[in-house]
């Protein structure tokens, strides 16, 4: 497993006062935050407010690509390319109201997935409030010409309680010249007590389709999968694709690099490109428990479907110091047909 761990330079006392004073809060003393906030943004992103008043950061493209983040949950809700198509799913009935997690776009699981641990379900920071990195680190030279943000979370006291650990989690969320959407994770452990810790991970991607009936996902054929439906039983994939007729939870393990998924109405693939992450999770709630989500549509899961870049089945484990990065770079590509179907090789076997 790539977990790419390395010691980096601690931030300056200036820089984690700075943070601090960026955290979300109310009155004359928000507005004075949002002045400082849209300092710090790099060129092409913009500060403004999302539903409900909360602050969201807007990436754009010169070809016309455009991305939404809130600041709360480090959430990006939405990513539309250059024809001002919307490529994620976020439920009608998502509600953009702390502590509530926004349901739709792409959640951040951390530091636990799912119930896999003490934690509420999928861990806490898809339900704070990040701040705007005052000190991110810069970027390669190949990445200059990607519109970015920096987003930073620390622990506050009450999360100390339940998960008491210190750590700094650097988020960089980058749109690229050809409307790519990059997400960096950087998650360093900050403890001063010589104590390790562990988590898991996950990009809870929710992708908009046109019919969950006519998807299919390549890429990750004979690999072995938890099936969550029966108490995570190690199961192998069958087919020569995965294709929805009920509801799937599934994380796939060993994962390979490039995942692809195929929407053969709308003629477009999406490509999933991967690092540090080695599971992959598979899921649609179909019709009984879209039903039961107060927060989900019950005809919306024919117009979802989630594949998770994720780190599930070995935690990361770092000590004092360490750092772990996880990548996830996504793109959509035209698709032609090929006998009546799509064809994934090209596309799966391409740069």
């Amino acid at each position: 497993m790539s977990s790419d761990k390395a010691p980096i330079a601690a931030v300056s006392a200036s820089a984690a006062a700075a943070t601090n004073a960026l955290s979300g809060s109310s009155g004359s003393g928000g507005v004075a935050a949002a002045n400082a906030n849209a300092k710090l943004l790099h060129p092409g992103a913009e500060f403004s407010k999302g539903i409900n008043g909360l602050d969201k950061v807007v990436l754009r493209d010169p070809r016309g690509s455009v991305a939404e983040v809130y600041l709360y949950g480090g959430h990006v809700t939405s990513w539309k390319n250059d024809h001002g198509e919307e490529l994620l799913f976020v439920s009608s009935k998502a509600i953009f109201k702390p502590p509530k997690a926004i349901r739709g776009g792409i959640p951040i699981c951390f530091p636990q997935f799912s119930n896999l641990g003490s934690l509420d379900a999928h861990g806490f920071a898809r339900n704070r409030f990040w701040s705007i990195d005052p000190d991110p680190s810069p970027f390669p030279t190949n990445t200059s010409n990607k519109v970015a943000v920096d987003l930073i979370l620390r622990p506050s006291e009450e999360d100390m309680k339940t998960w008491p650990h210190s750590y700094e989690y650097r988020l960089r969320v980058a749109l690229g010249p050809g409307g790519d959407l990059t997400l960096i994770s950087r998650i360093r452990n900050t403890n001063s007590d010589g104590k390790p810790f562990s988590f898991t991970f996950a990009y809870h991607t929710y992708f908009s389709v046109s019919d969950i009936s006519e998807v299919r996902v390549e890429g990750l054929e004979t690999l072995d999968y938890l099936d969550n439906l029966q108490n995570r039983k190690r199961c192998t994939e069958q087919g020569d694709a995965i294709t929805f007729e009920s509801e799937v939870d599934k994380i796939y393990l060993s994962t390979p690099t490039k995942i692809a998924i195929l929407d053969h109405e709308k003629k477009r693939t999406f490509v999933i490109r991967k690092d540090g992450l080695p599971d992959a999770v598979v899921w649609n709630p179909w019709d009984k428990k879209s039903k039961a989500m107060a927060d989900f549509g019950d005809d919306e899961y024919k117009h979802m479907l989630c594949v998770e870049t994720a780190a599930i089945e070995k935690p990361i484990t770092l000590k004092p110091g360490e750092e772990w990065r996880g990548r996830q770079e996504l793109s959509a590509v035209p698709s032609s047909y090929c006998s009546g179907q799509l064809d994934p090789r090209k596309v799966l076997q391409g740069s």
